[in-house]
Order: structure tokens, then C-alpha cells, then sequence
């Protein structure tokens, strides 16, 4: 049995080998696609979809695709502003919802259940529900800035991050990460003396790499891919991000070659992103279900 077990081995890591190969090709044949269509004039980039040229980097290519998209919308500005708003929010929304989370799991105050179910029951109600009672409200809150007092937040980027920091779905990542950390660490910490703030800095936040790379990666999409909130809060193109720049595109004649280009360039930041993160989200899907 030893040995026929040992001779099916190549046999099963082969058959792994190729459902993970075929499943990563699905992924990436459209990217594939996008890149080299950047580089096509548009008529070629329509007639090589019906062949597996789409793919090769053939034909009349060069970067007139690229030129023209720079030409035709402000490309830099809005991938610009999309990082900025993104990191900002990305940044703050871990500081915040871990803090929540770690309130709710470690300490013991009147109410927490309550509160936790209904920061829970946010994750089904759709946004559109709530975008125009949230532009009323944003529309009339004062900020103090560097020019003074001002009424309202729209054509800013405090609009476009301050809504986004908290969430559901961030907070129940921290939630469900945290109760599987080991007790005993945090009663030895208590033990010693150590403040709520000590064991949240030197205890929880250390070992949380896993629950902070993908809820950091979650958070990133969500914010980068944003458009209805941006669409109806800024109204100057200074502040306008990346997906609604892509409307840019759309007027008068579509040019596909540019709409390419175009597409490529914003993915470059989330690839990137990604690429920065992903030791530490591998580990958090090695990690999930194993208790502390």
C-alpha cells in the first residue's frame, strides 16, 4: 500500500499542478488581454478578439495608445488622487476598526453584545440606501481648515475618506481574529500589570499580521474601486479618482485603444499593492481555522 501510495504521488501533484495552472490562466487572460490591447490601434485590437492574437503582442504596436489617454484625461491626477484617498483610508480604517475590535473581544463593558450585532447587521444594508441621507448629512458639516471655518465637505478629500474608515466587515475580521489569539497571553499581560493600551500595542497588534494584510487588501479594493460616492461628492476634477476618470473616455468617440491604456495604468497601483502584501495574506489563509 506504502508503495502504491508513493507511485500516485507524482500522478495527484501533476493533476494539482494543472487545475491550478488552468485556474490561474482564467485570471490571468484578461489581464493579458488588456495589456497587449493597449498597445494595438484600435481597429487591429477589434479584429484580433476573434483570434488568439488578442493575447500576443502583434501587429502595429506602440505607445500612441498610452500618449493619447495622457492627452485626453488628466491620467496622473486621478491615479494620484485614488492612492492617496485609498492609503489614507486604508491606513486609518486598521487603526480604528482594530481598536474597536479590540474593545469588543477584551473588554468587559455594558452593551458590547448590542453593539457588536449592530455594527454586524450594517453589512447587509446597501449603500445606495444610504448615499443620498449621507450627502445631506456631509453637505452640512462645518471643517476647520487652513482657510478657515468651512460648511460642507463636498470637492474634498476628507468626503472621499472619512465616510469609509469604519466598517462592518473590517471590524469582524479584527473580531474573529482576535478571539482565536490566545487567552493566556492576554491574562499574563493583565497579570503584570500591563494597561488595555500596552497589550492592544505589545501584545494583539504584533501578532495580528495575518487579519492586518487582508483586511488592508479588502480595504484597498473597495476604496480604489469606489465611483458611485466620488461620482455624487466631487464635482471638481481636481479630486475626482481614478473609476470616475474612466468616464472621460466615454464621450464623444470611444476609443478602445486609450480605454486600454487607460485601464492598465490604474491597475499598476493595485498590483502593486498587492505585490507588497502578499506573504503576509498567504499567511492569513494558511492560518485560517487554526485556534491559539
Amino acid at each position: 500500500m506504502a508503495m502504491v501510495s508513493a507511485d500516485n504521488r507524482p500522478l495527484r501533484l501533476a493533476a494539482r499542478y494543472a487545475v491550478l495552472l488552468l485556474v490561474a490562466t482564467i485570471f490571468v487572460f484578461p489581464l493579458l488581454f488588456m495589456v497587449m490591447s493597449s498597445f494595438k490601434p484600435t481597429q487591429q485590437m477589434l479584429a484580433d478578439t476573434a483570434s488568439l492574437r488578442a493575447f500576443l503582442p502583434v501587429g502595429d504596436l506602440s505607445l500612441d495608445n498610452y500618449r493619447d489617454a495622457f492627452a485626453r484625461a488628466p491620467v496622473a491626477l486621478f491615479v494620484f488622487n485614488s492612492v492617496l484617498v485609498t492609503g489614507l483610508t486604508v491606513l486609518l480604517s486598521l487603526a480604528i476598526c482594530s481598536l474597536a475590535a479590540f474593545s469588543f473581544v477584551y473588554m468587559n463593558w455594558r452593551g458590547r453584545g448590542l453593539l457588536l450585532s449592530i455594527v454586524l447587521a450594517t453589512l447587509i444594508i446597501p449603500f445606495e440606501t444610504i448615499a443620498i441621507p449621507l450627502l445631506l448629512i456631509v453637505s452640512k458639516l462645518p471643517w476647520v481648515g487652513l482657510d478657515g471655518l468651512q460648511i460642507g465637505w463636498l470637492n474634498s478629500y476628507r468626503v472621499q475618506i472619512i465616510p469609509w474608515i469604519a466598517d462592518g466587515l473590517t471590524i469582524f475580521l479584527f473580531v474573529q481574529y482576535f478571539k482565536d489569539l490566545p487567552g493566556e497571553l492576554i491574562e499574563a499581560a493583565r497579570a503584570e500589570g500591563a494597561t488595555w493600551g500596552q497589550i492592544y500595542r505589545r501584545v494583539v497588534m504584533p501578532l495580528s499580521g495575518p487579519v492586518l494584510a487582508t483586511a488592508a487588501i479588502l480595504k484597498f479594493l473597495i476604496m480604489y474601486n469606489q465611483y458611485l460616492w466620488p461620482l455624487i461628492v466631487v464635482q471638481q476634477e481636481s479630486y475626482r479618482p481614478v473609476m470616475v476618470g474612466l468616464g472621460y473616455f466615454f464621450q464623444l468617440n470611444v476609443a478602445w485603444g486609450e480605454v486600454m491604456a487607460y485601464l492598465t495604468l490604474i491597475t499598476v497601483p493595485v498590483l502593486a499593492f498587492y505585490l507588497v502584501l502578499q506573504r503576509a495574506f498567504i499567511a492569513s489563509i494558511a492560518s485560517t481555522g487554526v485556534k491559539g
